[in-house]
């Protein structure tokens, strides 16, 4: 009897795939697409996350318009740069994240995704009770509050704090955690309905700078500590609002990234202008930042003190919506995609 010659059949690897809100080319909020992508690879001291909802922020956008690049070896073409799930596996050195654990994290990019891989020591766990929602508003507006004012900016009790954009997401982050502190804070709004919610969060005081000029409305006041992501015709006025010693730190400069000011008034007042963007810097920073947030300030978090700020949510497939509230400028605090995969 003929034997039968056995042949060898090859099966193509599956290939594990995930859903992804994608910038299909530089452009419009429309050019955000969803895509199938690979599902991201994990390193010994990471852990991959299965995201249930991921912050929206400015940067996002400026990403998606082609102006605002990552850091070299995350990709271009997804934006998000916080995010809240639950740990499906971690690398062979991480020790404090176990499978089924809730975190939320900061991330350099790729957080509108189904799945991200992220520095474990970039997760904090998800607040006792608060919501997936909730916990993707915090990582980048905390992580950037507690750098810029508290360690770069020096904020302490009984001094006066000023934050422009009091409605941000950093905004209103800043409003509490300066309050929380003992500081006393301003803020300046585009509106009196966006005033009326710096005032919510915590500030003494709120200005809608489209009636009333910040600087002559805070002059007797005097300022020790200003949070800036405007620039351009706001520098001047800043220097002169401040206090001897005082600090104008920048997160951004939205109204352009030059200015005309008074040296002198630096020398004489020794005010000190510093700044930072948090997007690039290195992993053994963020662990460190992330630590010291989850001593500082997740005891206020989860002892009811400080209150989440989301604005609105939309669905993983809704991004280019999600994208056109955040250029009206008509939201009051964060913008969150919902996502289930």
């Amino acid at each position: 009897m003929e034997k039968r010659r056995r042949c060898a059949v090859h099966v193509p690897a599956r290939v594990l795939t995930m859903k992804a809100a994608v910038i299909s080319v530089p452009g419009p909020p429309e050019v955000l697409q969803i895509e199938e992508r690979p599902l991201p690879a994990i390193g010994d001291e990471d852990v991959l996350i299965r995201v249930k909802a991921a912050g929206v922020n400015r940067a996002d956008v400026i990403q998606r318009e082609g102006h605002y690049p990552p850091p070299p070896g995350v990709p271009a073409d997804v934006p998000g740069l916080e995010i809240a799930g639950i740990v499906e596996s971690a690398g062979a050195k991480t020790k404090r994240w176990k499978i089924g654990d809730a975190v939320c994290a900061l991330l350099p990019g790729g957080g509108y995704a189904e799945r991200v891989s992220v520095d474990a020591g970039h997760c904090l766990p998800v607040p006792r009770g608060w919501s997936f929602v909730d916990a993707a508003a915090l990582p980048e507006a905390v992580f950037t509050v507690w750098h810029n004012v508290f360690q770069r900016g020096r904020l302490g009790p009984g001094e006066h704090f000023l934050v422009h954009g009091g409605t941000s997401g950093i905004g209103l982050a800043a409003i509490q955690l300066a309050h929380l502190n003992g500081a006393r804070a301003f803020a300046t709004a585009g509106s009196d309905e966006k005033c009326q919610a710096c005032v919510d969060a915590g500030a003494e005081r709120a200005i809608n700078y489209r009636e009333e000029d910040y600087e002559a409305a805070l002059q007797s006041e005097g300022v020790d500590v200003i949070l800036d992501m405007v620039g351009g015709d706001y520098v001047p006025k800043n220097l002169r609002l401040l206090r001897p010693d005082g600090r104008l730190v920048f997160i951004n400069c939205i109204n352009g990234a030059k200015a005309d000011f008074d040296v002198r008034n630096i020398m004489m007042h020794r005010l000190t202008i510093t700044g930072s963007t948090l997007r690039s810097r290195k992993p053994d920073f963020k662990r460190a930042l992330a630590a010291e947030i989850e001593r500082h300030v997740w005891p206020l978090i989860e002892g009811g003190r400080f209150r989440a700020n989301v604005f609105a949510s939309f669905r993983l497939d809704e991004a280019a919506e999600a994208h056109r509230l955040m250029e009206s400028s008509r939201h009051i605090g964060k913008i969150v995609l919902t996502i289930e995969g």
